[in-house]
């Protein structure tokens, strides 16, 4: 079974210190019923918004 993410939102990792744009927007998704979620996309400098989904398996 594979799992794979939509991703719903980037955001840049350099945001101002004190603020967390990312986990403030996967909150509001969640309130919204979405099981978002943050994770750290290394190679781009940013966090990601996602959602995974589970498929079929191969």
């Amino acid at each position: 079974m594979r799992t794979e993410r939509v991703v719903l939102e980037r955001f840049p990792a350099g945001g101002p210190r004190g603020s967390w744009p990312a986990e403030e927007f996967a909150r509001q998704r969640r309130c919204e019923g979405t099981a978002a979620e943050v994770v750290m996309d290394l190679d781009e400098d940013a966090f990601l918004v996602i959602v995974r989904a589970r498929s079929a398996p191969e």
